[in-house]
């Protein structure tokens, strides 16, 4: 695995406006985004989070996901669509963060649960420790910091929320929301079958609700779908940035 500590980095940055502000870079100075765009009051901690944000949250897998990222927060900026873009794009960019969500964040979700602990987070990191190189240098109290921040970084994402007990959010995908998800999902996966798709899982609906939802004639303008019971192929019928215009 590719291991970073973009998770502590993430979850530790006040201001996601900055996500936006470096999409849309300009002739600003790094001082003048810092003072007069964000809540980060330091260049140092400025710095720091532009190097994670360039390396997990703005690394395009290809120009299609390009596409559809530029194209939602150019229209929305910081949203609740574009932050589960933006968690969904991270995931894909950031192995550590798909493992967690992949072994602790879905099997709780899928499972009906209602909250998760640091030590569940920390548990796993000190799983993956014994059999990944790249942790062997981290510290138990390293485990233990960015289990927090994950469970910060997923509220961040509204995909938790504080209540006392840090509770699972069960988001509704909304019909542009979702859309957003199929093409992104087609356009990360190399198997033809989408059902076989790990990324599923990020669809946050059970399989058999999202190809129930898939196969609506409301989506037909913008997919074209084959689904024989065991196999279900996608393909997009629209270029990736004019998706967002055409879904309701």
């Amino acid at each position: 695995m590719n291991i970073s500590s973009d998770i502590n980095i993430l979850g530790s940055m006040p201001d996601y406006n900055l996500i936006y502000i470096l999409l849309n870079e300009n002739n600003l100075k790094d001082h003048e985004k810092q003072q007069y765009y964000t809540k980060i009051k330091t260049i140092k901690s400025y710095k720091r989070f532009e190097k994670a944000i360039k390396t997990s949250v703005l690394k395009y897998y290809n120009a299609n996901i390009e596409d559809l990222l530029i194209t939602l927060l150019n229209k929305e900026q910081i949203s609740f669509n574009s932050l589960f873009l933006l968690f969904w794009n991270t995931s894909l960019n950031n192995e550590l963060l798909d493992y967690l969500n992949q072994n602790v964040y879905f099997p709780a979700f899928y499972s009906g649960r209602m909250s998760l602990k640091k030590d569940e987070i920390a548990a796993c990191l000190k799983d993956l420790k014994l059999k990944e190189p790249a942790l062997s240098n981290w510290s138990d109290s390293t485990l233990q910091t960015t289990a927090s921040k994950y469970l910060t970084l997923l509220k961040k994402f509204n995909l938790m929320e504080w209540r006392g007990n840090k509770n699972i959010s069960h988001p509704y995908i909304n019909d542009k929301l979702f859309m957003i998800f199929v093409y992104w999902l087609i356009s990360v996966e190399s198997k033809t079958n989408v059902l076989e798709s790990k990324w599923l899982n990020y669809c946050f609906s059970e399989k058999e609700s999202f190809i129930q939802r898939i196969m609506q004639k409301k989506f037909t303008k913008c997919i074209n779908i084959n689904y024989t019971g065991d196999k279900l192929t996608i393909e997009n019928s629209l270029p990736y940035k004019d998706l967002y215009d055409k879904i309701n």
